[in-house]
């Protein structure tokens, strides 16, 4: 699966819950994650079973544990990314006064746009 289907099977499956989307579309937008097998490892796919439609989903606990236990490396803001991105869509605890001052500008856009798209507001 390419990373073009891959986005779309991803956003397939979260369409509908808006922290999901958010967190499945930051990492989407990011643009790193998906072209790295240590990360699409965690990445599980199948068909919807109502038309067959190609649908994935990220398990973002193994994506967590595999960052905090180094099988995951990443940049600083990297990291930063990927703790928001699975706050958003799972719920996993992130300090914003650790993760919001080390993004840069493009970064900080990114997750400022998830955040907006998690309350439902998508502009």
């Amino acid at each position: 699966m390419t990373s073009q289907q891959l986005s779309a099977a991803l956003r397939a499956a979260a369409a509908g819950l808006h922290p999901d989307e958010a967190g499945t579309g930051l990492i989407i937008s990011h643009g790193v994650f998906l072209h790295r097998g240590d990360f699409t490892r965690h990445v599980e796919t199948a068909a919807s079973i109502s038309d067959g439609t190609p649908i994935a989903w990220i398990d973002w606990d193994a994506v967590i544990a595999a960052l905090d236990s180094g099988h995951l490396p990443a940049s600083g803001g990297e990291k930063r990314i990927v703790r928001i991105a699975a706050s958003l869509a799972a719920g996993h605890p992130v300090s914003l006064r650790d993760a919001i001052p080390g993004l840069d500008q493009r970064s900080l856009h990114l997750v400022t746009t998830a955040i907006r798209h998690a309350a439902g507001q998508r502009r």
